[in-house]
């Protein structure tokens, strides 16, 4: 996986020579939209900014509340699927799919979907801001801003002669989101501050400086959907300070009344175990919050604010990056990316798009947060998001840390390295039951509860390879950081069980070559010489890429740890010397997608799939000189 980051490498390890351009996002306006709003993240915590002035809203995700509860849905197919594969093997596509139908199908078929934690409402009643708006307001001085080097969203304007200030940040050090309003006016903020969540909760006051939400998720009866019922519980608690006004604590608001500065610590936890994949009644998450916020007792807003800067900073100053160019940091970032789309250029706006990739990553990949960064990081606002804002590991999961150890912040890594760890229970069941198979496995997607069924369906959801594609992630943590133990005691042992798997799995194709089956190349299609189109196949290119780079990997990895294994190293290269060659398309001049040379039906698909050799695998170099000119020709033509 080498050769493709090293361009990556000779980026992100420049050095900075002069003035560089502030990484920070800023606009004249609030957002219009959630997509539009800027996001906050420590990891666990997520808050999205919109900035705005008659009514700010920042809406809020905590990373383990997902809809669904633990299901085993694998069919029991061992005894079927000898016949699938003979039929793959023969042609016999559709037989292959009924029996997969019957056989392979998983139930419940689905996942349920990544849940927003709630919103805040901040609604500014001194100056009459209710909407609808009979008048346009009259703002002067407005700037919404989000600089990526300190994490901190802040928004100021000036409205009927008060100048305003808010100042939001989610700080890993003390898990909690901050969010601190000022005035230059003295008693210049008077405002109600809402928590709310549409659904399956409720948010009533303690005291006077605390609201707590508290809620279980009700899951309703769906197509293919699993048990429907009272599944999660999560709870949320903000915590008020206020200086030089009143405070008020009535249902789910506070009401603030001329006051100078006005702060709130916000937290949430839910009742799921990471280690167990699963729920713990033992979690009591509206204790776990006040736990959290009682860490605060006694430290000044200074004091806590600096040290998430210092945190923040630990990390994303590793890299800069400098292309040279005029410095328009002066103009607002939608205004520079209009003036790109209509043909300017500046390579400042690709340096904080660059900075902008690490800071997501950052805020949804990190400790405190026990999980990676699904496919929206961590931040949705959706109950039904698109795709579930699942784990989607036929790339997307795989993809996010593309930039991981490449741009210096290989602890991201951890939270993905440690699903895996945890995936390996289920992935043997899925293993044993759907492939007849050792070792562990999963397909094309998971969630918190360990989903490694095959899902959504035979022809998208057949994705065996996902398994031994995420442990080469492990296997790259390692050649970033040489760290021996983190080798032996993690990578290593979910390398070789997922070797296992493959090694147990693959069959003899006619011509006596080691293929998969059932197998399809990620969410594509081909067409056969009589007009029919398929997903499902044996062979893909994908998967045999996937298989020599993994089985390669653990072969190096023995030796790294000096432990050999003779007998499993004898496999391991029996097998590698009997994979199919990656071919070239005869049709095409481009990589050949499948084991034959098929039609393409869908020329631009926006998967490359059969790439995996070029990047993220190291099969497909300068070196290899035939398949390294296929693969540029299979990026202009998807392309066209």
């Amino acid at each position: 996986m080498r050769s493709f980051y090293l361009f990556w490498v000779s980026l992100c390890l420049l050095t900075t020579v002069g003035a560089q351009e502030a990484p920070v996002l800023w606009y004249e306006q609030p957002a219009a939209d959630w997509n539009q709003a800027l996001p906050v993240g420590n990891g666990r915590l997520g808050a999205m900014v919109f900035g705005g002035y008659a009514r700010e809203h920042i809406q809020l995700n905590e990373e383990s509340l997902w809809a669904g509860c633990p299901t085993r849905p694998d069919a029991d197919a061992r005894a079927h699927l000898p016949a699938i594969q003979q039929a793959l093997l023969e042609g016999r596509i559709e037989e292959a799919l009924a029996l997969s139908e019957e056989h392979l199908r998983s139930d419940p078929l689905r996942i349920r979907s990544y849940q927003p934690l709630g919103d805040v409402f901040i609604d500014f009643v001194d100056h009459k801001f209710y909407l609808p708006q009979p008048r346009p307001l009259p703002v002067a001085g407005y700037r919404r801003a989000l600089d990526l080097a300190t994490g901190l969203a802040t928004t100021t304007y000036t409205l009927d002669g008060v100048t305003v200030h808010r100042e939001i940040f989610a700080s890993a050090p003390d898990d909690v989101i901050a969010i601190r309003l000022f005035s230059e006016q003295p008693g210049g903020l008077t405002f109600r501050f809402s928590l709310s969540r549409e659904q399956d909760a409720r948010v009533e006051p303690v005291g006077e400086q605390e609201l707590v939400m508290t809620g279980q998720l009700v899951d309703l009866p769906g197509p293919d959907m699993g048990p429907a019922g009272l599944h999660m519980k999560f709870a949320a608690r903000v915590r008020a300070q206020v200086a030089g006004g009143r405070l008020q604590a009535v249902n789910n608001s506070f009401f603030v009344q001329e006051a100078d500065t006005a702060t709130f610590y916000l937290t949430a936890a839910t009742d799921y175990r990471p280690e167990t994949l699963d729920f713990d009644p033992n979690i009591d998450p509206a204790g776990r919050c006040a736990e959290i916020l009682d860490r605060l007792a006694g430290r000044a807003y200074s004091v806590i604010r600096a040290a998430h800067v210092a945190d923040h900073q630990a990390m994303f100053n590793r890299v800069s990056l400098d292309l040279g160019g005029e410095d328009r940091s002066h103009l607002p970032t939608d205004r520079r990316l209009q003036a790109v789309k209509d043909g300017d250029e500046d390579p400042g706006l690709a340096v904080l798009q660059f900075q902008l990739g690490r800071y997501l990553l950052m805020g949804s990949s990190r400790a405190p947060g026990r999980l990676p960064a699904n496919l929206q990081g961590i931040w949705n606002d959706r109950y039904a998001a698109a795709w579930n804002a699942d784990f989607h590991t036929n790339i997307n999961l795989q993809m996010n840390y593309w930039p991981a150890e490449v741009t210096n912040l290989s602890e991201t890594f951890l939270p993905f390295s440690d699903l895996v760890e945890r995936l390996r229970v289920p992935g043997r069941e899925t293993a044993r039951l759907t492939y007849g198979a050792e070792g562990w496995t999963m397909n094309h997607l998971t969630d918190v509860f360990g989903h490694t069924a095959i899902s959504d369906g035979i022809g998208w959801g057949t994705f065996p390879m996902a398994g031994p594609w995420l442990v080469l992630h492990q296997w790259e943590h390692f050649l970033f950081t040489r760290d021996h133990r983190y080798l032996e005691e993690a990578a290593y042992p979910s390398m070789k069980e997922s070797a296992e798997f493959v090694l147990s799995f693959l069959i003899r194709d006619e011509k006596g070559q080691w293929v998969t089956a059932p197998s399809n190349s990620p969410e594509n299609t081909y067409r056969l010489p009589d007009g029919s189109q398929y997903k499902f196949t044996y062979g893909a290119t994908m998967d045999i890429q996937i298989i020599r780079e993994l089985l390669t990997a653990c072969l190096a990895a023995e030796a790294e740890l000096g432990h050999p294994n003779p007998g499993f190293a004898a496999r391991c290269q029996a097998v590698l010397a009997d994979l199919p060659p990656t071919k070239v398309s005869a049709r095409y001049g481009t990589i050949q997608e499948w084991i034959e040379d098929y039609e393409e039906a869908d020329p631009g698909h926006r998967h490359m799939s059969h790439l995996f050799g070029l990047h993220p695998g190291s099969q497909i170099t300068p070196d290899t000189p035939e398949l390294f000119e296929a693969a540029k020709n299979t990026i202009a033509r998807r392309m066209e």
